[in-house]
């Protein structure tokens, strides 16, 4: 995970979502999870969000597919904690399927558009995401937590996921710079760990 900058919200962002979302508050201000079934205008943002953040997951800092992917709206504060924040722009988070459901309603994953640059680290060749070893508590235990919420090293597929961007870098079928804008992280890491060009035999990668 990397820091993301909150991106401006659509010009008829307040008449596609907020408006609707509004009037909607006003008759029902304390939704139960049933109120909002027909009630999702945020969805009406999903593709704004998707280009508004580069295709990338939040979360994972890695590109979502339009399809496979199922790239979603994650709200960062979540409605059931806060209904007013539902229909905001600045609530929302781009995130795949996957990871916006592991989130769910937990209150101590980190904001990535409020986090400080280099919280978390990449080890190589193992692609275990861990804290970054100068973070002190509270932050430290807020990284722990986040990367234990969205099972970031525990599901397999994670991992592979990193392989699968990571790999094919190191076979050069594609050059730094196109993983520099799919896997933001892993990039970043590299140059961090001066592994930009050392990476493919830290790999087993010939």
């Amino acid at each position: 995970m990397i820091p993301v900058q909150l991106q401006p919200e659509p010009a008829d962002f307040s008449q596609r979502v907020r408006d609707k979302g509004a009037a909607f508050l006003n008759k029902v201000p304390h939704p139960k999870n049933k109120d909002w079934i027909n009630r999702e205008y945020w969805q009406e943002s999903l593709d704004d969000l998707y280009e508004a953040y580069g295709h990338i997951c939040t979360y994972s800092a890695q590109w979502i597919p339009r399809t496979e992917g199922s790239p979603t709206v994650d709200h960062f504060i979540p409605k059931s904690v806060e209904p007013k924040l539902a229909y905001e722009w600045q609530n929302f988070r781009l995130a795949c399927l996957k990871l916006n459901t592991r989130k769910g309603t937990h209150q101590d994953v980190i904001d990535p558009f409020w986090m400080p640059t280099g919280c978390f680290i990449l080890e190589f060749p193992s692609l275990q995401i861990k804290p970054a070893p100068i973070l002190k508590d509270p932050l430290k235990q807020r990284v722990i937590d986040t990367i234990k919420h969205l099972k970031l090293n525990e599901d397999a597929k994670c991992v592979k996921g990193r392989q699968d961007w990571l790999i094919p870098y190191c076979q050069k079928v594609y050059p730094f710079d196109y993983l520099k804008r799919r896997a933001p992280f892993i990039a970043y890491e590299l140059e961090r760990q001066a592994l930009v060009d050392k990476i493919a035999s830290i790999m087993g990668v010939r």
